[in-house]
């Protein structure tokens, strides 16, 4: 049977509270763009906001002006959403915990996960967000997904719990050494191509 093959997320939809909620979370906290709104056009009571979360793709929300935030964690039953992770620059993410706690908006605090800092707090509907920055940019020609692909072959080739920094750097000398050539008879020896 043939893949129906993703080629990245093309929009998230989420159900919202009122519209003004919605964009002073979306656009007034996390910064990302209000770009459009039209009806929900599966149901015509409904607004559909449309946010750019920053790579072009969209976050969106219903929103009902006859509905009010409830401030309860959403449910984290077998088939539902955890959390929405965002990924912010290094510059940002050493912002976030002054720039939440400004906001006067609980959050974890910095979470160590190895490959990269998170921090996790809630929208105003109770649904997880999570900033999330990486300790690497990967290679060019690389995304950080290849890089963590090869992290964990390296972590699980050790036996290590967990991908660390060393995984990474490890991980990326790698890639490098296989995706180009050199004169170098140490290297082209190991590496023909």
């Amino acid at each position: 049977m043939q893949k129906l093959q993703s080629q990245g997320v093309h929009h998230i939809t989420l159900v919202g509270a009122d519209r003004q909620t919605s964009i002073d979370f979306w656009e007034g906290v996390l910064g990302m763009p209000f770009i459009f709104e039209q009806p929900n056009l599966d149901k015509a009571s409904e607004s559909h906001l449309y946010f750019d979360p920053g790579d072009g793709r969209l976050i969106t929300v219903f929103t009902d002006e006859s509905r009010s935030p409830v401030k309860r964690r959403t449910p984290t039953d077998i088939g539902c959403v955890h959390h929405i992770a965002f990924a912010v620059s290094r510059v940002t993410f050493l912002q976030a915990v002054g720039r939440l706690d400004e906001r006067g908006i609980k959050h974890s605090g910095v979470k160590d996960r190895g490959f990269m800092d998170s921090i996790y707090f809630e929208d105003p509907l109770g649904l997880l967000i999570e900033l999330a920055s990486y300790r690497f940019e990967p290679p060019a020609g690389f995304s950080h997904a290849d890089v963590l692909m090869e992290a964990h072959r390296v972590r699980v080739g050790r036996g290590d719990y967990a991908i660390a920094e060393v995984h990474l750097a490890d991980a990326i000398q790698a890639l490098v050494e296989r995706s180009r050539a050199t004169l170098s008879e140490d290297r082209a020896a190991k590496n023909p191509y």
